[in-house]
């Protein structure tokens, strides 16, 4: 059995170290007390087996947002066994004070929460600006590639329309020549018949000059 007697320097008051220091201590099954020192200190005293005090000694080295031990000094010597558990030890008038610097921690932690809902908060509209950026260039990309289609589209159809305009002309020529080259048959079928007819009238005036028919 040891008795450690331990001043731990740092931001260490008012910031719930000694309820730290006393659940540490128990879980540890260590005897002793911890209390604030006027300096802006404090003073641990735990009894206990040695390897224990070893890691107690580890462990009351706090480091986190509100408690910052900068340095412990640390003596051991003969347990005294003048008590039974670990316990806190508190002043007159401390619960007030302590109550006051509970309302100006709770304070800090309200700004300290909606800072960080503000920056969250623009983090988000940030995010959804980005998004909106990305869908309004998707729809213009979108969109450019609908014109396009369409300008392709409208191209091919002009095409189309355009072989059809030549198709029809063709027929048309076409037709126009059909008609040309009936008129042109017609008129010399015409004058052959013509002809003939002419030929058959004399070759009966010389029938009946003759006295054949």
């Amino acid at each position: 059995m040891k008795r450690l007697t331990a001043y731990v320097s740092g931001n260490v008051h008012q910031r719930g170290y000694r309820a730290r220091v006393t659940d540490i201590a128990r879980v540890l099954g260590l005897k002793g007390t911890v209390e604030n020192l006027d300096d802006g200190r404090v003073k641990i005293i735990a009894e206990g087996d040695e390897d224990k005090l070893k890691w107690f000694e580890e462990a009351i080295c706090i480091k986190n947002t509100l408690i910052d031990v900068s340095s412990i000094e640390k003596e051991y010597s003969t347990p005294r066994d003048d008590v039974n558990r670990f316990y806190k030890l508190v002043d007159r008038g401390e619960t007030d004070s302590r109550l006051d610097t509970a309302a100006d921690h709770l304070k800090n932690l309200i700004v300290a929460v909606n800072n960080m809902n503000q920056n969250i908060g623009g983090k988000i509209d940030q995010m959804n600006d980005n998004l909106s950026d990305k869908i309004d260039q998707m729809n213009d990309n979108l969109s450019d590639k609908i014109d396009q289609m369409n300008d392709n589209l409208s191209g091919k159809m002009d095409v189309m329309i355009d072989l059809q305009k030549d198709t029809l002309s063709g027929q048309e020529t076409l037709i126009e020549e059909v008609r040309q080259s009936r008129k042109e048959i017609k008129g010399r079928m015409d004058q052959r018949f013509d002809k003939l007819e002419s030929e058959v009238a004399e070759m009966k005036v010389a029938l009946k000059s003759k006295g054949i028919i």
